[in-house]
């Protein structure tokens, strides 16, 4: 007896014949939806470890049947048959992949709305590539759908955070007839298991203590807990906010940053790959203790030739090796915010693409989308 995956595939190969000989490439949309429910079922036999109704030791749960979906793409709107699993936690891997493609349509009708484009122009757009044509009120459903969606994952139960990054930066947005910079707040972090969240954004008019601290407690009401260590830049307002919300959670500060920092105290030009090594050395140390040792042999090198530097080093230095702190195989990855920065090239990349944002929920919309897919990888 055939397994019933097999019995699928020869059911749907015997349809998509069919559907080819009597419409040629005009039953391309019917063809998408059978091959995605025949995977759906397949998918749903493999994860249940046994074939529809068979009794079998090791069977992991038992099917509930079918919920209906419509999922916009290429080919139009497709009618799905999402395979349900009693009491598991159960979706195609396949709609989750279609589910991204729908906010990345979403997100591309809203921003075209947002950005002054007629609907007429985004009817033709969107027709051309995804075969769909878009009214006036479907625009406005969608931009509501999408900021649901989006303020859903904003606003999602959070748990354990074991590292917490926090990191900003500035986009331009029009507010008032004026163009001006905003803040962009986001939280990225590593539970114990080792796994990357993103855990929330926000955007706001400043940088300012308020607006960190409000981000920080929503991420708290969240539930957000068990924090060992932060690790960020010297962020506006970061640290009165950090130290009224998280008091006594160690603070790394982004050694990267700091080197950074440290040569534009240089007093020549010729000095800062010098300076840039001595930072170096400094945060190369294998211990706290080595780590003082090359601060102190610093400091006494730069007395006199580069007094403002020493200065600088003596005030900050401490903040980027907090890192000792922290479990041995752990501080190479916690050291700086690097961790970040392949998000932040995303990001930077999208935005720089729109420019000049219509209003900062626009800003916000666009970057919480883009934090998702991220996320998710």
């Amino acid at each position: 007896m055939k397994a019933i995956s097999d019995q699928i595939k020869d059911s749907v190969m015997e349809q998509i014949s069919k559907e080819l000989i009597e419409r040629g490439t005009e039953g391309l949309k019917p063809i998408v939806e059978l091959l995605m429910n025949a995977s759906m079922k397949i998918e749903r036999e493999h994860f249940l470890q046994a074939r529809l109704h068979e009794r079998k030791e090791g069977r992991l749960g038992h099917a509930n049947g079918y919920k209906p979906k419509k999922i916009k793409s290429r080919f139009g709107e497709l009618n799905l048959e999402i395979p349900q699993v009693r009491g598991l936690g159960f979706y195609p891997k396949s709609i989750e992949k279609g589910s991204r493609s729908e906010r990345s349509l979403k997100l591309a009708i809203a921003e075209m709305y947002l950005q002054g484009v007629s609907t007429r122009r985004v009817q033709n757009i969107t027709e051309q590539l995804c075969g769909l044509e878009v009214s006036p009120m479907q625009v406005s459903r969608v931009t509501e759908e999408l900021d649901t969606e989006l303020e859903a994952f904003r606003n999602r139960p959070l748990g354990e955070i074991v590292y917490l990054y926090l990191d900003a930066t500035y986009l331009k947005a029009r507010h008032n007839r004026a163009v001006i910079d905003v803040a962009m707040l986001w939280a990225y972090g590593i539970t114990a298991l080792g796994r990357r969240e993103i855990l929330g954004v926000s955007v706001s008019l400043s940088e300012a203590c308020e607006h960190w601290r409000e981000f920080i407690e929503n991420l708290q009401k969240r539930g957000l807990k068990g924090v060992k260590a932060i690790i960020s830049d010297d962020h506006i307002g970061l640290k009165r906010a950090r130290e009224a919300c998280f008091a006594g959670v160690l603070w790394q500060r982004c050694q990267f940053h700091l080197s950074q920092n440290a040569q534009s105290y240089a007093p020549k030009k010729s000095m800062k790959k010098e300076i840039s090594a001595t930072m170096r050395k400094i945060f190369g140390s294998k211990t706290q203790e080595e780590a003082q040792k090359n601060k102190f042999e610093a400091i006494e090198e730069y007395q006199k030739k580069a007094p403002e530097f020493v200065k600088w080093l003596e005030e900050n230095i401490d903040e980027g090796l907090s890192v000792y702190e922290l479990p041995q195989d752990h501080r190479v990855r916690l050291r700086t915010t690097n961790g970040l920065e392949r998000a932040n090239k995303e990001l930077k990349r999208r935005t720089k693409v729109v420019g000049v944002f219509p209003n900062k929920e626009s800003a916000l919309r666009l970057v919480t989308a883009r934090l998702i897919e991220i996320h998710e990888d």
